[in-house]
């Protein structure tokens, strides 16, 4: 297929919109908050954007640069760029991590569609937070949750299908728009709630001296999974750009947006616990137990109960959008599968490891390997050593292996100014990313403590 053929974005609002909607998801609304809850607050927030800036946006835009100038899928980005078969690995990489991202992620997106239905029933009359967590616990260790699953991933699959422009960019002007305003609403609620103040606080005033090699630890990993770094989904899209489409420009809005949906998260949920007395470090329980309990409370609450729920649905829809088109840009490309029958695939892989991952919170949560169950099996697998690693490669393969002059073409570099904005990317990608990176890998594994 040739570059004139290939399928492109139309408008600039698509790239950003599909490519912001690639990083925002559940990270954004819901694990930022709990980890700055755990961390501290503002210190953790400000350590956080450092490491959008010197992490985040270098390896963006890296992906950007190979995504482009290859007009390719991941695993054929790498083989354009390099004879080498040592490169391909960040290609395989990014396909495997993506089916397994997608399978678990899309569990957890299931649950969102169960409780936007429970708001609208009022929890079936659960009052307290215990009464929460037994119908949570009840429901994810049954088959209904597989049920919800395999409808999630029906929704993701009657988008993707449609293509690049019908499916993917005309669903993401929609979806960004929606989620935007929705995030706002949320946001004027909780600036009028008693423990508003309290709330903002936490979040905006830093304490430096809370800043410890924890909090360092999870700023970095935070603004690297946040925008889903690593993954291959920014070189996929981005194969999509055309050539007028400014590739720092967009990696820099990309980020911004993201970190934007995440401190709009923070000024959601902060105030809230505030209010009622709640903790903002409740971990995973947070969404699912902590929030409703909230709701019950407040005025006019099982409205912003569904809100909040619909948010969280359409979050995990832009995400699993993307990381879906990674596998299927390999399917149609590589292996030469029509559009459907690659959709078709890539939906029975997610299917299949879904219901897995949905039942090893029930039924076959006495199947594990190295004490994990499929879930969480899945989770480590991707997050702690897959997508590292193929961070670690995008950042020096672009940082040392490719020539300068395709990273200025790429990059439009015209002028002297522009040139030294670009020479401080590649001095992230060759030596700070890297780095960064390696520490994030090696805690997650173990190795090193803090």
């Amino acid at each position: 297929m040739s570059k004139s053929e290939r399928a492109q974005f139309a408008t600039r609002l698509g790239v950003l919109a599909t490519t912001v909607g690639s990083a925002v998801g559940l990270g954004n609304i819901w694990r930022f908050p709990y980890e700055a809850g755990v961390h501290g607050g503002g210190a953790f927030m400000l350590v956080y954007i450092f490491f959008v800036l010197v992490i985040g946006i270098p390896v963006a835009t890296a992906e950007f640069i190979i995504g482009r100038h290859t007009h390719s899928n991941v695993y054929g980005a790498f083989r354009k760029l390099h004879d080498s078969p040592f490169w391909k690995v960040s290609g395989v990489i990014g396909i495997v991590a993506s089916l397994m991202i997608l399978s678990f992620y899309s569990v957890v997106a299931g649950w969102t569609f169960e409780y936007i239905l429970r708001s609208l029933q009022n929890f079936n009359g659960a009052e307290t937070q215990e009464a929460l967590h037994a119908q949570f616990n009840q429901f994810t260790s049954s088959w209904e949750s597989v049920v919800w699953t395999l409808a999630f991933l029906l929704v993701n699959y009657l988008i993707i299908r449609r293509g690049v422009q019908n499916g993917i960019e005309k669903m993401s002007n929609i979806l960004m728009p929606v989620l935007f305003v929705i995030l706002l609403a949320f946001c004027v609620n909780s600036l009028f709630m008693p423990g508003a103040s309290q709330g903002l606080e936490f979040l905006f005033k830093p304490d430096f001296s809370s800043i410890t090699p924890q909090v360092l630890m999870g700023a970095m990993g935070q603004a690297f999974f946040s925008l889903s770094l690593g993954l291959g989904g920014l070189i996929t899209y981005s194969s999509y750009f055309s050539s007028k489409t400014r590739l720092l420009g967009s990696a820099a809005s990309m980020a911004g947006l993201d970190t934007l949906v995440a401190i709009f998260a923070g000024i959601i949920i902060f105030p809230a616990v505030f209010t009622f007395g709640e903790s903002p470090a409740e971990g995973p329980k947070l969404v699912f137990e902590v929030l409703p309990s909230i709701f019950l409370d407040m005025k006019f609450g099982q409205v912003w109960s569904v809100l909040f729920f619909v948010l969280l649905f359409l979050a995990s829809l832009t995400s699993t959008i993307s990381m879906s088109e990674i596998s299927i840009a390999y399917f149609t490309e590589e292996r030469h599968m029509s559009r459907r029958n690659a959709t078709l695939l890539n939906t029975a892989i997610a299917m299949l490891f879904g219901t897995l991952s949905a039942l090893s919170f029930g039924p076959l949560r006495h199947m594990t390997v190295c004490g994990r169950g499929v879930f969480d099996l899945l989770d480590y697998l991707s997050s702690t050593i897959l997508l590292p690693l193929g961070g670690m490669i995008i950042s020096i393969f672009v940082g040392w292996v490719i020539k300068r002059s395709v990273i200025y073409e790429q990059l439009d570099v015209v002028s002297p100014a522009k040139a030294r904005l670009v020479k401080v990317v590649i001095f992230c990608l060759r030596y700070v990313a890297p780095t960064c990176i390696l520490l994030v890998f090696l805690s997650g594994l173990g190795v090193i403590r803090f």
